[in-house]
């Protein structure tokens, strides 16, 4: 057995099988856990998915929004234990892997084409891949 295997077998544990099957353009909702102190809340973070990176327990996503007209983009493990779930509220078309273009777009050019072609077969799909 390789040594990049013996790895991989001993990530499984800490890999999540909640995540919903999501691609580059959704718009999703990331619930985030915010500890202030003592306290912890949720925290709804919704953008747009312009970046997956990494597989297995490396897997990072980027999720870019405006606030007031400025763009904020967070980046996740997607395993982290401080993601509660995640949620895809829109699904779009995307040409490319990484949308790192709708940094430079403004108003209605920053929009992606919904995906209305094969929708019953996107609603029908598994949660995890």
């Amino acid at each position: 057995m390789s040594t990049q295997a013996i790895l991989e077998n001993i990530n499984a544990d800490a890999l999540r099988d909640d995540i919903p099957v999501m691609d580059i353009g959704d718009t999703i909702k990331v619930h985030v856990r915010i500890v202030e102190g003592e306290r912890e809340r949720l925290q709804v973070y919704q953008g747009v998915l312009i970046s997956r990176k990494g597989r297995g327990i490396n897997e990072m996503i980027t999720v870019r929004r405006i606030v007031d007209n400025i763009g904020v983009e967070r980046t996740w493990p997607i395993n982290s234990p401080m993601l509660k779930s995640i949620t895809v509220s829109r699904r779009a078309d995307a040409r490319r892997a990484k949308l790192y273009f709708l940094r430079d777009r403004v108003g209605k050019s920053r929009r992606l084409r919904d995906r209305r072609r094969a929708l019953e077969r996107v609603r029908g799909e598994p949660t995890v891949r």
